[in-house]
């Protein structure tokens, strides 16, 4: 589905630069062009950035607690 009309931008579109790096609306803006218009996709931009954030953490395994060397142990 297109989210930004005036650039093009598709909703997998966005989903592909969140697998890229993409954390922040400025990120679909510098990589897509999102926003750079009128502006009006920016509710749906976000509502896709954040949702594909949150697919993307799920789904990521997390390492049991002994093999997280970075984190203090209490």
């Amino acid at each position: 589905m297109y989210i930004c009309v005036c650039k093009g931008v598709t909703d997998h579109a966005i989903r592909e630069a969140v697998q890229q790096g993409a954390e922040r609306m400025r990120d679909l803006k510098a990589s897509l062009g999102v926003t750079e218009q009128c502006g009006i996709c920016a509710c749906h931009a976000k509502m896709v950035l954040d949702q594909t954030l949150l697919q993307e953490a799920t789904a990521r395994p997390q390492l049991p607690k002994s093999a997280r060397s970075c984190e203090p142990t209490a």
